[in-house]
């Protein structure tokens, strides 16, 4: 007895093998460039871990490579978090302003000059940090110092040029913004309309109504374009080496002219006199950039997926 369903079989097309084998070959090739980059950067990190101030000039000072790298993970990290904390609420703000708030034809204004202020060149973000910005803030931070320094953030003796761990943290906020302020705005444009009229129905005022859907429904995709933004802010070189004042040590004082350096602007400032097994220790700072800002990322991958039925990001 023959079955009335009858099976068909799609009849296979070049077309769709062809895009089928390219679309695993691209995947494939980001874990390839991925793990091409992990063990170049720690073969040739391997004789730096051993070099000594003897065989390395650069640790001459240090002394052995650990201490050489610890103030620049701490200037790393305390740069970029002092930047993500400036950006991070004033993009929200932003976004909320652009999705919620703004006439269709100015939102799409902002939108646009958003996008357009994260296709600026960092070494311009440089070159105004330390043209207009450091000399237009030294004023201030000579009256944090002078009003606020029983403060250890705040304390002196002031920069005379401004460029300081603070002048270069506000330009990487400038920078990060853009990055951040887009990716919430789309997370607050997707919450569901049910939800918004919801609320309303029910008396809410529009502030209200953002605060019981909108922000919980992109909370773990603003915490995705933070940890995007952080990791901007952590790899960034010329405008950081550009304003920073760095002297290689580890503080808490915004304010002063001793400020620690970061790791990338390290080696861009110091990779073109390198020689040696100097060589090894920058590249052996770059394996632990490279790690900071993988765990960043994989950190911000496990907020996003624990709340992926909430996150607009997916």
């Amino acid at each position: 007895m023959t079955s009335t369903a009858t099976q068909f079989k799609a009849k296979a097309r070049l077309g769709d093998a062809i895009f089928s084998r390219t679309s695993i070959f691209a995947g494939g090739m980001i874990l390839v460039t991925l793990a091409a980059v992990a063990i170049f950067l720690i073969v040739q990190s391997l004789p730096a871990f051993l070099a000594t101030g003897d065989s390395a000039s650069i640790l001459r000072e240090a002394g052995n490579f650990l201490a050489y790298v610890w103030p620049l993970i701490f200037g790393t990290i305390w740069a970029a978090l002092l930047s993500l904390v400036m950006a991070l609420p004033l993009a929200i703000g932003i976004a909320l302003f652009i999705s919620h708030y703004a006439p269709r034809k100015l939102a799409q204004t902002l939108g646009y000059i958003v996008d357009l202020l994260a296709a600026v060149p960092s070494v311009v973000y440089g070159l105004w940090g330390i043209g207009v910005l450091a000399p237009a803030i030294q004023p201030i931070y000579t009256w944090m110092v002078d009003n606020l320094g029983w403060i250890p953030f705040f304390a002196g003796p002031v920069s005379a040029t401004g460029r300081t761990i603070l002048t270069a943290a506000i330009v990487l906020a400038v920078m990060i913004l853009p990055i951040i302020t887009a990716m919430c705005r789309e997370i607050f444009l997707q919450t569901p309309i049910l939800h918004e009229e919801a609320a309303l129905a029910l008396g809410a005022t529009r502030w209200e109504m953002i605060k019981m859907a909108v922000l919980p429904f992109g909370r773990s995709g603003i915490v995705s374009a933070s940890m995007l933004g952080l990791g901007r802010a952590l790899g960034e070189t010329m405008a950081v080496a550009m304003v920073l004042s760095a002297s290689g040590i580890v503080s808490i004082q915004l304010l002063t002219s001793a400020n620690p350096s970061t790791i990338a602007a390290n080696i861009a400032l110091s990779f073109p006199e390198a020689y040696g097994e100097n060589v090894n220790v920058l590249i052996a700072t770059g394996l632990i950039l490279f790690i900071v800002t993988f765990l960043v990322n994989a950190v911000a991958r496990y907020i996003v997926s624990r709340r992926a039925e909430f996150s607009g990001a997916n």
